[in-house]
């Protein structure tokens, strides 16, 4: 009985994503660039942030993270441009997410996320990155659906 237990007990841990290595804490910081957003009125707007490429980077992003600083982010880049919704898991601070289609132009944003949701949130269209900003971001800045993004892949 007792072996049978250890037995199941390591099944359930092997079946866990990353191969038996559950999340319990924030990744290390990423590879940071500089990002800029050019707003419809020609302000720009410069952030650095982190960018989440593997696919195990991006599965982790933001996760148990509690404080975004407001000149900072993380940019998630897809291999191809596509429709990429976000979810909030274990994301402790509400985040701006700012979808950016393969031109480099914000497509749709969804402001102030709800830390900790499991529910979708869409991209609003193909897109080839997605970018995370501490909550509250895009409307200090007047950033808008249609603004430019530029640096970090995007020219």
């Amino acid at each position: 009985m007792k072996r049978t237990l250890m037995l199941l007990a390591l099944l359930g841990v092997l079946a866990l994503p990353g191969g038996g290595m559950a999340q319990s804490g924030p990744q290390p910081p990423l590879p940071t660039q500089k990002l800029t957003i050019v707003g419809h009125d020609g302000v720009k707007h410069d952030f650095t942030v982190e960018m989440a490429l593997t696919a195990e980077q991006q599965q982790t992003g933001l996760m148990f993270r509690r404080v975004v600083p407001a000149d900072r982010g993380m940019l998630f880049v897809w291999d191809v441009p596509r429709e990429q919704p976000m979810w909030m898991k274990n994301t402790l601070a509400a985040l701006d997410m700012v979808f950016i289609g393969a031109d480099g132009k914000i497509i749709h944003i969804a402001e102030d996320t709800v830390p900790q949701s499991l529910a979708n949130i869409s991209s609003g269209g193909p897109v080839k990155a997605t970018l995370e900003l501490q909550a509250g971001t895009t409307e200090k800045l007047d950033i808008r659906v249609g603004d430019k993004v530029v640096g970090a892949g995007f020219e």
